[in-house]
C-alpha cells in the first residue's frame, strides 16, 4: 500500500545468502495508521541484513546462528523473519520466529513481529486454505501478551483480499469485532471495496447490515461512495439514487466526488439531462463543482449530442476559473466529431494548442476516427502521420473506421501499412488488427462482385 522503506544488506559474507539486496522490513501498521517519526541527522543507518533464498527451516536457523549477535539494531530480527517468511510455510515462520526468541533472549516479539506471520499466512500453498495459519498467529501474539489490534485487522484483512480470499476475510473480521477489537474504517471499507468488485450487491448489503447490528461498525460517506460507484459502474442510476437519499437519512452530506460518480453513471449512458439536474442539485446543496465535474458533464453533453450546451458548460467552467484541460478539448471533439463536423473539430485543436494546451494520443484518435466518418480521408491519413511520428498508440475504433475508409477508396496498401503500425506499436492484440483487415477485405470483395463499389 505505501512505500518500501529503506532496504538493508547483509551483514557477513555467507555462500548460503543471496547477493545483498532489497528486503521489506516488518509490516507493523498499514500506513494510514503509522505516524511519521521526525528524523534524527545523527541516527545511525539501519544495519545489514541477510536475504534468504531457500524455504528450508535448518538451513535458516543455521544462518540466523551466524549472525544473530552481529546487529544492535533491534529492527534486525523482524527482518530476518520478514524475509524467511516470503519463502516459507507460515507453520515454519513460526517455528523460525521461535527459534529466534530462544537464541536471542533480548528480543521481544512486538506487534511489528506478529504482522510479518499475519500478513503471509494467507498465501501458503495449501490445496484448501483456511483461517488456521491466521489463528495460531494470534494465539501466539496472545501469548506472548501483545494484544492484536486495529493494525493487526487491517494486516489480516488486506492479505486474504489480496490472496483472493474475501470469504475469508468477512470470517475473520467478524471474528475479530467479537473476540478482540471492531475493524477501524479503512479495513471495514477496503473489504466493502472488494467485496463490491466480485460479490452480489445483496451480499454487500447484508454484509454492511451485519456488521452495523452485530458488532456496531456503522458505513461512513466513502462506504456509500463505494457502493455508489459500483452501482453506477453496473448502470444502476436508480439504486445509485436510493442510496443518495439513504446517505441524506444516515446524516451525511454528499460531497462533490459523490456527486461527480453519480453525474459520471449518467453521462455513461447519454443520458445528459439527468446529469445536468444532479449538477443542480449539487449546487442547490452548496457543494461546489470541481474541474472533474465540469469535464464529466461537457463528456456527457457531447457523448448526448447536444455540443451546443457543452460549449455553454465550457463557458461556464472558465467564468469559474478552471481552465479546460485536454479531457475537455477531446470531449467536445469527440461530440462534433459524432455530429459529422470534424472541421469544427480540428478548429478546436487550433484553439486548444493556441492556449498552450497539448493534445493527447486520445484526441489524435478522436479526430481521425471523426475525419474518417465524415469522408475527409486526405486529412485523416495527414492525422495518422501525426499518429505515426509521435509513436502513438490507435483505439480499436479510430483503426477500425480508418482501415475500412483506405479499403473503400482503394488504397489497399496504405490499409495494410496502418495494420503494420498497429501490430509494431501493439495498439490491440495481432488477430484483432488482422481480423478487421481481414473483415474489411472481405467485405469490398463482395461488394465489387455486388457492384456496389468499384
Amino acid at each position: 500500500m505505501g512505500k518500501i522503506p529503506p532496504s538493508f544488506r547483509s551483514a557477513i559474507a555467507n555462500p548460503n545468502l543471496r547477493n545483498p539486496s532489497s528486503l521489506v522490513p516488518c509490516p507493523s501498521k498499514p500506513s494510514h495508521l503509522r505516524k511519521k517519526q521526525p528524523r534524527s541527522p545523527q541516527k545511525q543507518q539501519a544495519e545489514p541484513v541477510p536475504i534468504f533464498n531457500s524455504p528450508n527451516l535448518e538451513d535458516a536457523k543455521k544462518i540466523f546462528n551466524s549472525v544473530a549477535n552481529s546487529s544492535s539494531d533491534p529492527r534486525f530480527p523482524n527482518a530476518l523473519l520478514s524475509s524467511y517468511a516470503k519463502l516459507a510455510s507460515p507453520s515454519d515462520s513460526v517455528k523460525f520466529l521461535n527459534h529466534i526468541t530462544k537464541t536471542l533472549p533480548s528480543f521481544s516479539p512486538d506487534h511489528s513481529t506478529f504482522h510479518i506471520l499475519l500478513s503471509h499466512a494467507s498465501n501458503h500453498s495449501s490445496p484448501y486454505p483456511s483461517l488456521s495459519p491466521i489463528h495460531q498467529t494470534l494465539n501466539l501474539m496472545l501469548s506472548a501478551g501483545v494484544t492484536p489490534d486495529t493494525a493487526t485487522a487491517d494486516v489480516a484483512v488486506r492479505s486474504l483480499c489480496s490472496a483472493g480470499r474475501l470469504d475469508h476475510a468477512v470470517l475473520l473480521i467478524k471474528e475479530f469485532a467479537s473476540k478482540h477489537c471492531s475493524p477501524d474504517t479503512y479495513t471495514f471499507n477496503f473489504l466493502v471495496k472488494h467485496l463490491c468488485k466480485s460479490r452480489a450487491l445483496t451480499t454487500v448489503y447484508a454484509f454492511i447490515d451485519e456488521m452495523r447490528q452485530n458488532f456496531n461498525v456503522k458505513p461512513d460517506l466513502v462506504t456509500y461512495t463505494i457502493l455508489i460507484d459500483n452501482v453506477c459502474n453496473s448502470k444502476n442510476l436508480r439504486e445509485a439514487l436510493r442510496l443518495v437519499s439513504v446517505l441524506h437519512e444516515e446524516g451525511f452530506k454528499p460531497d462533490c466526488f459523490l456527486y461527480n460518480t453519480i453525474m459520471k453513471g449518467y453521462c455513461v449512458l447519454s443520458r445528459g439531462s439527468e446529469a445536468i439536474e444532479v449538477y443542480n442539485k449539487m449546487k442547490e446543496e452548496g457543494v461546489e463543482p470541481d474541474l472533474v465535474t465540469y469535464n464529466t458533464l461537457i463528456f456527457g453533453l457531447s457523448k448526448s449530442g447536444r455540443v451546443s450546451e457543452a460549449k455553454k458548460m465550457l463557458r461556464v467552467m472558465t467564468e469559474k476559473g478552471f481552465l479546460p484541460d485536454e479531457v475537455t478539448y477531446t470531449s467536445l471533439m469527440n461530440g462534433m466529431c459524432r455530429k459529422g463536423d470534424a472541421l469544427a473539430a480540428l478548429a478546436l485543436l487550433g484553439e486548444m494548442e493556441a492556449k498552450g494546451c497539448s493534445p493527447n494520443e486520445c484526441t489524435y484518435n478522436t479526430l481521425l476516427f471523426g475525419l474518417c466518418k465524415s469522408r475527409l480521408l486526405d486529412k485523416a491519413v495527414e492525422f495518422y502521420g501525426v499518429i505515426k511520428r509521435g509513436g502513438l498508440k490507435f483505439d480499436t475504433a479510430s483503426y477500425g473506421t480508418f482501415v475500412r475508409a483506405l479499403c473503400r477508396d482503394g488504397r489497399i496498401a496504405e490499409a495494410y501499412e496502418v495494420f503494420d503500425y498497429a501490430v509494431e506499436t501493439k495498439s490491440f492484440p495481432d488477430v484483432a488488427a488482422y481480423t478487421t483487415l481481414e473483415s474489411t477485405l472481405k467485405w469490398l470483395k463482395k461488394a465489387k462482385e455486388q457492384g456496389l463499389a468499384v
